[in-house]
């Protein structure tokens, strides 16, 4: 675990940007951890944090300048010598650089030198964050192997809102830890559904939910840093939400329906170690779906004949193997907590899963949100953890919770 080592080199580099602020406190965490931090600060980095904060904080001399320190070969010893190199807060114009290889000062040429691991932690505002040459850039890095945490969706400098904002410092440090840990879940075989089915009434509607994949798309990403062989079984997930769960260990299966996420989930369960069924999946049907678009030319209200789909979590659950380990979840609109406990055991009791995640939902909460709050029960309904926050912070503790069980 981070923290434990206290051999390892970390580069953090900090690009122009307002949020540069909050990386003052990724450096504290990570010096505390005791680990040998080196700050890489761009020359505009240095007008939002001056030198000597750096120095401080990280115990070292700064410069942003490649010739310094000339006799050492500075500016490639850094990088060879990294176990991981973060970049936070990463601007827009920083990760076009990153993208296209350019080595101008001291920061860039410590990522063309290193062969450790890269983080970065994109910080900017949404249009840019939006904007296609952004988005390619990121793609690009993604498929070279370069990690991100982020962006969050909040609140912006200027007061707009919006996708842009950089990770707190805590969970760019737990993103650094998945990185720097032994694989906890190296070797292991997950599976994990996510999204919302969607049954068809004819070629143009559908029966569906408002689940927007964030949380499964998260337990993937968070199985795949801790070195798990993820298979995300995707339920109309839209296609950004995909994006933050490119990686080399995560192979992405697309659903439409309840029926086809069961066939998907009972094939992919068979050669799983844990399986986790974090999709909302449709509890009926129509009975008879329309070939042609059902329209109000024909007079009256069309009645719609609904039948109830397969349990899916209970069918896995069912039929697993030994050793084998079913993760369910939960979605409820209780009136309080005692309540939103009590369904949740009932849920657990009934499909026969070993640990079960329910959350709270609502108009404004639970879907289509960045955050979350759930509980987590292990073995005969106790409650394992409580735990909120964004929902790979979320994902993390859930799989520490799985792990705990297996």
């Amino acid at each position: 675990m981070l923290g434990q080592n206290r051999d390892v080199n970390i580069v953090v580099g900090v690009t122009g940007g307002i949020a540069a602020y909050k990386t003052v406190h990724l450096v504290r965490l990570l010096t505390k951890g005791g680990h040998d931090v080196t700050v890489v600060p761009t020359a505009d980095a240095l007008r939002f944090v001056g030198l000597p904060t750096w120095e401080a904080i990280s115990r070292h001399p700064v410069t942003t300048s490649v010739h310094e320190d000339v006799a050492r070969v500075r500016h490639v010893a850094l990088g060879q010598a990294a176990d991981l190199v973060i970049v936070a807060p990463a601007t827009a114009n920083s990760i076009a650089k990153i993208t296209a290889g350019l080595a101008d000062d001291l920061l860039g040429t410590t990522l063309l030198a290193t062969e450790a691991p890269v983080l970065i932690a994109p910080a900017m505002h949404a249009e840019m964050w939006r904007n296609r040459a952004t988005q390619a850039n990121i793609a690009t890095l993604r498929e070279r192997g370069v990690h991100l945490v982020g962006p969050a969706d909040g609140e912006l400098a200027g007061g707009d809102s919006g996708p842009g904002r950089m990770s707190e410092p805590e969970e760019i440090f737990a993103a650094a830890q998945a990185l720097l840990a032994p694989g906890d879940l190296a070797g292991v075989r997950v599976v994990v559904s996510a999204g919302g089915t969607r049954e068809p009434i004819d070629p143009v509607r559908f029966l569906g939910n408002r689940s927007s994949g964030r949380q499964g798309a998260a337990l993937a990403a968070e199985a795949a840093a801790r070195g798990a062989e993820v298979t995300l079984v995707s339920a109309n997930i839209s296609g950004d939400v995909l994006a933050d769960v490119r990686h080399p260990s995560i192979r992405v299966v697309g659903v439409g329906s309840a029926i086809q996420l069961a066939e998907v989930m009972k094939r992919e369960a068979a050669e799983s170690d844990v399986i986790v069924m974090a999709a909302a999946v449709a509890d009926y049907r129509p009975v008879a779906v329309s070939e042609r678009k059902l329209t109000k030319e024909g007079g009256g209200v069309p009645a719609i004949e609904l039948i109830e789909n397969e349990d899916v979590v209970a069918a896995l659950a069912s039929a697993r193997r030994p050793g084998q380990l079913v993760v369910g979840f939960a979605a409820e609109t209780p009136e309080d907590e005692a309540e939103l406990l009590a369904r949740a055991r009932g849920k657990q009791q009934r499909k026969g899963v070993d640990l079960l995640v329910v959350n709270e939902v609502g108009w404004e909460r639970g879907f289509e949100s960045a955050e979350n709050a759930v509980h987590i029960l292990g073995p005969g309904g106790a409650v394992a953890a409580t735990v909120s926050g964004s929902k790979r912070a979320v994902a993390s503790a859930i799989w520490d919770a799985i792990g705990r069980e297996r």
